[in-house]
Protein backbone atom coordinates (compact mmCIF):
# COMPACT_ATOMS: atom_id res chain seq x y z
CA UNK A 1 0.00 0.00 0.00
CA UNK A 2 1.29 3.28 -0.87
CA UNK A 3 1.18 6.44 1.68
CA UNK A 4 1.54 9.13 -1.03
CA UNK A 5 -1.72 8.26 -2.57
CA UNK A 6 -3.47 11.14 -4.80
CA UNK A 7 -5.94 11.69 -1.66
CA UNK A 8 -3.02 12.02 0.91
CA UNK A 9 -1.52 15.07 -1.68
CA UNK A 10 -4.82 16.64 -2.11
CA UNK A 11 -4.70 16.42 1.98
CA UNK A 12 -1.45 18.21 2.37
CA UNK A 13 -1.65 20.73 -0.32
CA UNK A 14 -5.12 21.69 1.18
CA UNK A 15 -3.32 21.79 4.80
CA UNK A 16 0.19 24.12 3.01
CA UNK A 17 -2.67 26.30 1.44
CA UNK A 18 -4.84 27.27 4.68
CA UNK A 19 -1.29 27.78 6.72
CA UNK A 20 -0.36 29.96 4.07
CA UNK A 21 -3.84 31.76 3.97
CA UNK A 22 -3.24 31.89 7.57
CA UNK A 23 -0.27 33.66 7.54
CA UNK A 24 -0.95 35.77 4.66
CA UNK A 25 -3.66 37.37 6.57
CA UNK A 26 -2.00 37.78 10.06
CA UNK A 27 0.74 39.18 7.54
CA UNK A 28 -1.68 41.57 6.51
CA UNK A 29 -2.89 42.29 9.77
CA UNK A 30 0.77 43.14 10.98
CA UNK A 31 1.19 40.14 13.31
CA UNK A 32 4.21 38.19 12.73
CA UNK A 33 3.49 34.29 13.72
CA UNK A 34 6.97 33.47 13.65
CA UNK A 35 8.57 36.66 15.97
CA UNK A 36 7.56 35.82 20.00
CA UNK A 37 6.23 38.89 21.44
CA UNK A 38 4.51 39.84 24.76
CA UNK A 39 0.63 40.40 25.94
CA UNK A 40 -0.28 43.55 28.07
CA UNK A 41 -4.01 44.38 28.54
CA UNK A 42 -5.46 48.05 28.24
CA UNK A 43 -8.49 49.23 29.55
CA UNK A 44 -10.85 52.17 27.82
CA UNK A 45 -13.87 53.66 28.45
CA UNK A 46 -13.87 54.35 24.76
CA UNK A 47 -11.50 53.20 22.02
CA UNK A 48 -12.75 55.45 19.57
CA UNK A 49 -12.97 53.41 16.77
CA UNK A 50 -9.42 51.30 17.23
CA UNK A 51 -9.29 48.04 15.31
CA UNK A 52 -7.74 44.79 15.46
CA UNK A 53 -3.65 45.19 14.19
CA UNK A 54 -3.76 48.83 14.92
CA UNK A 55 -0.38 49.59 15.61
CA UNK A 56 1.14 50.23 19.30
CA UNK A 57 3.94 52.68 19.38
CA UNK A 58 6.56 54.17 21.92
CA UNK A 59 8.12 57.59 21.53
CA UNK A 60 7.08 57.49 17.91
CA UNK A 61 8.65 53.80 17.22
CA UNK A 62 6.50 50.85 16.19
CA UNK A 63 6.76 48.87 18.65
CA UNK A 64 3.65 46.11 18.57
CA UNK A 65 0.29 45.85 17.31
CA UNK A 66 -3.25 45.29 18.81
CA UNK A 67 -3.91 41.80 18.97
CA UNK A 68 -7.72 41.40 20.50
CA UNK A 69 -10.31 43.69 21.44
CA UNK A 70 -13.01 42.91 23.92
CA UNK A 71 -16.20 44.50 25.81
CA UNK A 72 -15.42 43.48 29.73
CA UNK A 73 -19.67 42.56 30.21
CA UNK A 74 -18.56 42.31 34.19
CA UNK A 75 -17.57 45.83 34.32
CA UNK A 76 -19.88 47.56 32.28
CA UNK A 77 -18.53 50.82 30.07
CA UNK A 78 -14.41 48.81 29.73
CA UNK A 79 -13.68 47.89 27.00
CA UNK A 80 -10.25 45.83 26.92
CA UNK A 81 -7.62 45.85 24.38
CA UNK A 82 -5.19 42.88 24.27
CA UNK A 83 -1.35 44.10 22.96
CA UNK A 84 1.17 42.22 21.44
CA UNK A 85 4.76 43.67 22.16
CA UNK A 86 7.93 42.88 21.13
CA UNK A 87 9.45 40.67 23.88
CA UNK A 88 12.62 43.17 24.81
CA UNK A 89 10.04 46.30 25.40
CA UNK A 90 9.51 46.21 28.94
CA UNK A 91 7.16 48.39 30.50
CA UNK A 92 7.87 50.92 33.58
CA UNK A 93 5.56 51.02 36.16
CA UNK A 94 2.79 53.69 35.68
CA UNK A 95 2.86 53.40 31.80
CA UNK A 96 -0.70 54.33 30.21
CA UNK A 97 -1.87 54.19 26.76
CA UNK A 98 -3.28 56.74 24.82
CA UNK A 99 -5.29 56.70 22.01
CA UNK A 100 -5.03 59.09 18.82
CA UNK A 101 -6.27 59.94 15.87
CA UNK A 102 -4.92 61.04 12.68
CA UNK A 103 -6.63 63.72 10.07
CA UNK A 104 -7.46 60.52 8.04
CA UNK A 105 -9.12 59.16 11.01
CA UNK A 106 -7.01 56.29 11.72
CA UNK A 107 -6.73 55.75 15.56
CA UNK A 108 -2.95 54.32 16.85
CA UNK A 109 -2.25 53.80 19.96
CA UNK A 110 1.07 55.36 21.80
CA UNK A 111 2.39 54.08 24.99
CA UNK A 112 3.33 56.61 27.37
CA UNK A 113 6.68 55.58 29.47
CA UNK A 114 7.81 57.15 32.77
CA UNK A 115 10.64 58.98 32.90
CA UNK A 116 11.83 57.49 36.17
CA UNK A 117 11.33 53.76 37.37
CA UNK A 118 13.02 51.13 38.57
CA UNK A 119 10.53 48.48 38.65
CA UNK A 120 8.94 46.91 35.37
CA UNK A 121 5.23 45.30 34.80
CA UNK A 122 5.15 41.59 34.07
CA UNK A 123 3.72 40.14 30.87
CA UNK A 124 -0.02 40.39 31.09
CA UNK A 125 -0.52 42.81 33.41
CA UNK A 126 -3.36 45.78 32.24
CA UNK A 127 -2.90 48.99 31.95
CA UNK A 128 -5.02 52.50 32.38
CA UNK A 129 -5.93 53.74 28.58
CA UNK A 130 -7.40 57.08 27.73
CA UNK A 131 -7.93 59.05 24.43
CA UNK A 132 -6.74 61.66 23.08
CA UNK A 133 -8.92 63.57 20.18
CA UNK A 134 -5.86 65.72 19.18
CA UNK A 135 -6.43 68.12 16.08
CA UNK A 136 -10.48 66.50 15.45
CA UNK A 137 -10.88 66.88 19.42
CA UNK A 138 -9.92 70.40 19.49
CA UNK A 139 -12.08 71.41 16.34
CA UNK A 140 -14.70 69.50 17.79
CA UNK A 141 -14.51 71.55 21.40
CA UNK A 142 -14.35 75.03 19.27
CA UNK A 143 -17.32 74.60 17.87
CA UNK A 144 -19.47 75.52 20.27
CA UNK A 145 -17.53 78.54 20.30
CA UNK A 146 -17.79 79.14 17.00
CA UNK A 147 -21.52 78.88 17.07
CA UNK A 148 -21.52 81.56 19.84
CA UNK A 149 -19.88 83.52 17.47
CA UNK A 150 -21.75 83.15 14.54
CA UNK A 151 -24.76 85.86 15.42
CA UNK A 152 -21.40 88.23 16.69
CA UNK A 153 -20.53 87.02 13.10
CA UNK A 154 -23.59 88.12 10.74
CA UNK A 155 -24.34 91.21 12.32
CA UNK A 156 -20.55 92.39 11.72
CA UNK A 157 -20.91 91.17 8.04
CA UNK A 158 -24.33 93.10 7.85
CA UNK A 159 -22.61 96.64 9.23
CA UNK A 160 -19.66 95.56 6.85
CA UNK A 161 -22.02 95.22 4.02
CA UNK A 162 -23.23 99.19 5.04
CA UNK A 163 -20.05 100.46 5.03
CA UNK A 164 -19.40 98.90 1.89
CA UNK A 165 -22.16 100.48 0.26
CA UNK A 166 -21.70 104.26 2.02
CA UNK A 167 -21.08 106.64 -0.44
CA UNK A 168 -18.74 108.44 2.22
CA UNK A 169 -16.35 105.34 1.63
CA UNK A 170 -16.32 105.81 -2.11
CA UNK A 171 -15.68 109.71 -1.75
CA UNK A 172 -12.91 108.57 1.04
CA UNK A 173 -11.08 106.54 -2.10
CA UNK A 174 -11.29 108.85 -4.88
CA UNK A 175 -9.69 111.21 -2.36
CA UNK A 176 -7.32 109.00 -1.50
CA UNK A 177 -6.52 108.41 -5.37
CA UNK A 178 -6.08 111.97 -5.82
CA UNK A 179 -3.55 112.22 -2.74
CA UNK A 180 -1.42 109.60 -4.47
CA UNK A 181 -1.13 111.21 -7.36
CA UNK A 182 -0.42 114.21 -5.56
CA UNK A 183 2.22 112.50 -3.41
CA UNK A 184 3.37 111.04 -6.98
CA UNK A 185 3.73 114.65 -8.40
CA UNK A 186 5.32 115.96 -5.14
CA UNK A 187 7.71 112.96 -5.02
CA UNK A 188 9.28 113.68 -8.89
CA UNK A 189 9.38 117.09 -8.32
CA UNK A 190 11.35 116.25 -4.90
CA UNK A 191 13.78 113.86 -6.85
CA UNK A 192 14.35 116.84 -9.58
CA UNK A 193 15.10 119.32 -6.59
CA UNK A 194 17.51 117.09 -5.07
CA UNK A 195 18.81 116.23 -8.35
CA UNK A 196 19.44 119.89 -10.25
CA UNK A 197 18.78 122.21 -7.15
CA UNK A 198 20.49 120.90 -4.43
CA UNK A 199 23.79 120.40 -6.32
CA UNK A 200 23.52 124.51 -6.74
CA UNK A 201 22.74 125.03 -2.97
CA UNK A 202 25.42 122.87 -2.22
CA UNK A 203 27.64 124.74 -4.30
CA UNK A 204 26.56 128.26 -2.71
CA UNK A 205 27.10 127.04 0.86
CA UNK A 206 30.40 126.18 0.44
CA UNK A 207 31.27 129.32 -1.45
CA UNK A 208 29.82 130.77 1.59
CA UNK A 209 31.09 129.12 4.27
CA UNK A 210 35.08 129.69 2.40
CA UNK A 211 33.91 133.39 3.02
CA UNK A 212 33.05 132.83 6.56
CA UNK A 213 36.65 131.23 6.93
CA UNK A 214 38.55 133.80 4.78
CA UNK A 215 36.39 136.80 7.09
CA UNK A 216 37.58 134.95 10.35
CA UNK A 217 41.11 134.92 9.07
CA UNK A 218 41.17 138.33 8.59
CA UNK A 219 39.84 138.89 11.87
CA UNK A 220 42.55 137.09 12.93
CA UNK A 221 45.18 139.82 11.53
CA UNK A 222 43.58 143.25 13.00
CA UNK A 223 45.45 143.74 16.05
CA UNK A 224 42.32 144.33 18.86
CA UNK A 225 44.51 145.72 21.24
CA UNK A 226 45.44 148.91 19.34
CA UNK A 227 41.92 149.29 17.87
CA UNK A 228 40.50 149.31 21.96
CA UNK A 229 43.23 151.99 22.45
CA UNK A 230 42.21 154.23 19.62
CA UNK A 231 38.33 153.85 20.97
CA UNK A 232 39.13 154.10 24.45
CA UNK A 233 41.46 157.58 23.29
CA UNK A 234 38.49 158.63 21.76
CA UNK A 235 35.55 158.28 24.37
CA UNK A 236 38.31 160.24 26.78
CA UNK A 237 38.08 162.85 23.93
CA UNK A 238 34.64 162.69 23.87
CA UNK A 239 34.54 162.86 27.97
CA UNK A 240 36.70 166.06 28.05
CA UNK A 241 34.47 167.45 25.86
CA UNK A 242 31.64 167.30 27.55
CA UNK A 243 33.27 168.16 30.81
CA UNK A 244 34.19 171.25 29.33
CA UNK A 245 30.74 171.57 28.55
CA UNK A 246 29.15 171.26 31.86
CA UNK A 247 32.16 173.14 33.31
CA UNK A 248 32.07 177.52 33.58
CA UNK A 249 35.39 177.75 33.91
CA UNK A 250 35.90 176.39 29.95
CA UNK A 251 35.54 178.84 26.87
CA UNK A 252 33.11 176.97 25.51
CA UNK A 253 31.09 176.29 28.95
CA UNK A 254 31.26 179.98 29.94
CA UNK A 255 29.55 180.58 26.19
CA UNK A 256 26.93 178.16 26.70
CA UNK A 257 26.55 179.19 30.41
CA UNK A 258 26.58 182.75 30.57
CA UNK A 259 23.44 184.16 31.31
CA UNK A 260 24.25 187.59 29.56
CA UNK A 261 25.91 186.48 26.65
CA UNK A 262 22.63 184.87 25.85
CA UNK A 263 20.61 187.82 27.08
CA UNK A 264 22.76 190.40 24.27
CA UNK A 265 22.74 187.75 22.08
CA UNK A 266 18.60 187.65 22.22
CA UNK A 267 19.03 191.31 22.52
CA UNK A 268 20.95 191.71 19.84
CA UNK A 269 18.54 189.39 17.08
CA UNK A 270 15.48 191.13 18.28
CA UNK A 271 17.32 194.43 17.11
CA UNK A 272 18.51 192.87 13.89
CA UNK A 273 14.85 191.40 13.21
CA UNK A 274 13.37 195.72 13.87
CA UNK A 275 15.98 196.69 11.93
CA UNK A 276 14.85 194.69 8.80
CA UNK A 277 10.86 195.33 9.57
CA UNK A 278 11.69 199.30 9.13
CA UNK A 279 14.02 198.39 5.96
CA UNK A 280 11.40 196.51 4.48
CA UNK A 281 8.55 199.50 5.50
CA UNK A 282 11.14 202.66 4.98
CA UNK A 283 13.56 201.45 2.03
CA UNK A 284 14.27 204.78 0.90
CA UNK A 285 15.62 205.97 4.63
CA UNK A 286 18.73 203.52 3.74
CA UNK A 287 18.85 203.54 0.09
CA UNK A 288 19.19 206.21 -2.25
CA UNK A 289 19.22 205.90 -6.02
CA UNK A 290 18.78 208.68 -8.63
CA UNK A 291 19.60 209.11 -12.08
CA UNK A 292 19.64 212.80 -11.83
CA UNK A 293 21.61 212.92 -8.51
CA UNK A 294 20.28 213.26 -5.38
CA UNK A 295 16.67 215.05 -3.93
CA UNK A 296 16.48 216.06 -0.74
CA UNK A 297 13.13 214.90 0.81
Amino acid sequence: MKFWTKEAKIGLTGIVAIALLVCGVNFLKGINLFKSGVAYYVEFENIAGLVTSSPVYANGFGVGIVRDIKYDYEHSGNIVVEIDLDSDMKLPQGTTAELESDMLGTVKMNLILPSKSARFHAAGDTLSGSVNAGMLGAAANLMPKIESMLPKLDSILGSLNSLLADQALTNTLHNTEQITANLQVTTKELNSLLKNDLPAITTNLNTVTSNFVTISDNLKDINYVATIEKVNATLDGVKKFTDELQSTNGTVGMLLQDKTLYNNLTRTAGNAATLLDDVKSHPKRYVHFSIFGRKDN
